[in-house]
């Protein structure tokens, strides 16, 4: 420790870049200098890659604050912040990097700042190992503003691997302080809807496959429902490269919305392409919780802020949601409790998630 650091071992639980997005961003709410050590151990190619740095350099730029070791393939930085303003921010991957991990670990900060921010995050729309943007504004959106904030996010221009080229713009306006939420009632599924899209040089039946195999898949299950999976072909002023893929929406009665979704490649068949989203929704839908494997770490950090207590019913908790609790106990007040559901229905592996956040009040507002 040199002075007041705070410690951290990127390499352990889910050893990858999520342990960076939630210690950077809570160190530049918290006003805590930080070291990050062994940073993406984890991972075939350990250390910074491109969609990190770009992470680390937007936080950087939110707080005016000072960042050692940012270069690609380092294994170790330090981060020093400042106080965090609003404006306008730019942040580029360069390569297909998800724009969606850009904005988890802006997010939480510009909540915080003195004024409105305009982040402009350039990167891959819909990458692997990423929520797709169309997660972000469908599902992600929604629910995270139950935590009293709203924000805006304008999809400019879609990027896909492997070039990304994307650029989405996301504005926010500051809080005094995040509400807590209570999401534990599933309810009954009312409908079910989704898109299908492809882009470049895909045509628009690939589309109208994965969308049909979807249905069938979900049909199985589910037959009363109306399933609307649109077809889409994105406009070519608005993509760059090739992609497709699809993600499907399952929403409840008591407005909880849980997804899949799945990514189109060379060699994969569209067919398969929609059998997994629909299987990865059935999957989602068959524990019980309110939220999604997807949703269930995102929330965590909110969570973590918030004044009050907060609770959440989930299916099995993941390695990235053990992950980010262990660093928001570790660098908040927070304290986070997982107890298994006690369900009606035994076959149901269903956990309440339930946090005493840590009031983060605004110093600004």
């Amino acid at each position: 420790m040199d002075g007041d650091r705070v410690e951290i071992d990127g390499g352990i639980m889910e050893g990858g870049g999520q342990i960076l997005r939630v210690s950077t961003a809570l160190s530049c709410l918290l006003g805590l200098p930080l070291r990050v050590r062994r940073i993406r151990a984890g991972r075939s190619q350990p250390g910074l890659r491109p969609q990190h740095l770009s992470g680390l350099e937007i936080i950087r730029d939110l707080c005016n604050g000072k960042l050692n070791g940012g270069e690609i393939g380092s294994t170790e930085i330090t981060f020093t912040p400042g106080k965090i303003k609003g404006g306008t921010h730019i942040a580029d991957t360069k390569t297909a990097g998800s724009v969606c991990l850009l904005m988890q670990v802006a997010m939480p900060c510009v909540l915080f700042a003195a004024s409105p921010s305009e982040l402009h995050l350039k990167g891959g729309t819909n990458a692997e190992m990423a929520p797709q943007i169309d997660y972000t504004v469908m599902v992600f959106k929604p629910i995270v503003e139950k935590f009293n904030f709203t924000f805006n996010c304008d999809i400019k221009k879609r990027g896909y691997y492997p070039q990304g080229g994307g650029e989405v713009v996301v504005q926010v306006s500051p809080v005094k302080e995040l509400s807590p939420i209570n999401l534990t009632e599933r309810g009954t599924v009312t409908k079910i809807y989704g898109r299908a899209f492809v882009a470049g040089a895909l045509p628009i039946k690939l589309a109208k496959d994965m969308s049909a195999a979807a249905v069938r898949c979900i049909r199985k299950e589910i037959r009363d429902l109306y399933i609307n999976i649109q077809p889409v072909r994105e406009p070519d002023d608005q993509a760059v490269g090739t992609g497709s893929g699809i993600i499907i929406v399952a929403e409840t009665s008591t407005g909880c919305l849980l997804a899949g979704s799945s990514l189109g490649k060379r060699g994969k068949n569209s067919d398969k392409v929609g059998i997994e989203a629909a299987e990865i929704l059935l999957k989602n839908l068959k524990h019980g919780g309110t939220v999604d494997d997807s949703l269930q770490d995102q929330l965590i950090i909110f969570m973590a802020l918030a004044k009050g207590v907060s609770r959440v019913k989930s299916g099995p908790i993941t390695l990235h949601t053990q992950t980010a609790i262990h660093f928001a106990e570790q660098l908040t007040k927070a304290k986070f409790t997982v107890t298994k559901s006690e369900e009606e229905d035994p076959s149901n592996d269903t956990y309440i998630i339930e946090c005493q956040g840590m009031g983060m009040i605004n110093p600004n507002l």
